[in-house]
């Protein structure tokens, strides 16, 4: 079993608190993504539940036990980093086996180990090249084949995907989900990339100034974020937030997405010029400066017929609005 809980944990450095305490269940088998900006903690917290950083306080309970002193080599944990981490002068076979070889495992049931992995990661025809010939997915692949082989009890991924391009992330997402599919193993995963997590996620962590926001599955945070922090972070672009008269009175300040903000030549709720449109094919999403509002983004069809300096109106569906008060809480 693969549940990892944290137990009010903590971690400071000196006197600068950078966990606060926190408490967190994950279920066994699950897929949790922790998300934030750049400093929130979410790297922090995972090097806690590896045990590659001290707890200052509180406890932490993995597969049943308590983990809390112990050292990484006995959580029963797999880390995969940023960097490949990958030894340049030996093959992808042996890179993948090299954990099962320092156990001192036979070898013939390394071979099956590494062999079965390669298979899982479609690697079993570079098994004998070395990481120089391989691309950047590719040497991915071998750093997670490495934690495979050791039937971890979970893996713990930090930022995998930072390092590729584009297109290779979006495949290397694909396979990742696909792997924990296939092996139903519990995961953590770290990134600051909300893309990633609402597509990836069976249950997102936010964490802000090392403390939880908001848990919850991505549709959840899509349609229900707790408050503005959340709200403003998870969507791409990031919601529409409004404040002073133009609110109402029905809250400190409302919010919309731009998928919930219909966009006319004609007539609507707010008239404004469009500064910026940006055409992605299929959608176009428009940035349009709005009088006494400021600029609102709109998604609107890939071919909608928009320019610079264009009169339009914009009218947002009254069921999607979100309100939230002067401490930013939703309402």
């Amino acid at each position: 079993m693969g549940e990892i809980v944290l137990n009010r944990i903590t971690k400071s450095f000196g006197d600068v608190s950078v966990i606060p305490p926190l408490d967190l269940t994950i279920a066994d088998g699950e897929f949790v993504v922790f998300v934030g900006p750049s400093g929130c903690g979410k790297s922090t917290l995972l090097r806690l539940i590896a045990g590659l950083e001290d707890s200052s306080s509180g406890a932490i309970r993995i597969d049943g036990k308590d983990a809390t002193a112990l050292p990484p080599a006995q959580r029963g944990l797999a880390m995969v980093f940023q960097s490949y981490a990958l030894y340049p002068h030996m093959t992808v076979r042996n890179n993948i086996a090299f954990p099962l070889k320092m156990a001192r495992m036979d070898k013939a049931a390394i071979d099956r180990k590494v062999e079965a992995a390669a298979k899982v990661l479609n690697l079993t025809s570079y098994l004998d090249r070395r990481p120089g010939q391989l691309s950047g997915g590719q040497r991915q692949r071998v750093a997670i084949g490495r934690a495979i082989v050791r039937e971890p009890t979970a893996f713990l991924f930090d930022e995998p995907l930072s390092n590729l391009d584009a297109a290779l992330r979006v495949n290397m997402r694909l396979e990742i989900s696909e792997l924990h599919a296939s092996l139903g193993t519990t995961m953590i995963y770290v990134t600051h990339d909300q893309v990633e997590a609402m597509t990836m996620a069976d249950k997102i962590v936010v964490l802000n100034a090392g403390r939880i926001e908001q848990v919850g599955s991505p549709i959840e945070l899509y349609n229900r974020p707790c408050n503005r922090f959340v709200a403003g972070f998870i969507g791409s672009p990031r919601m529409n937030i409004i404040e002073g008269a133009e609110t109402g009175g029905q809250a400190h300040a409302i919010g919309i997405r731009p998928e919930h903000l219909a966009l006319s030549t004609d007539s609507g709720h707010w008239a404004g010029t469009v500064s910026v449109s940006e055409h992605l094919g299929s959608d176009t999403f428009v940035y349009v400066q709005v009088d006494g509002v400021g600029t609102l983004v709109a998604r609107a069809g890939g071919e909608f017929p928009v320019r610079h300096g264009d009169r339009v109106w914009l009218t947002p569906q009254p069921d999607r609005l979100h309100r939230f008060d002067a401490e930013g809480k939703a309402l």
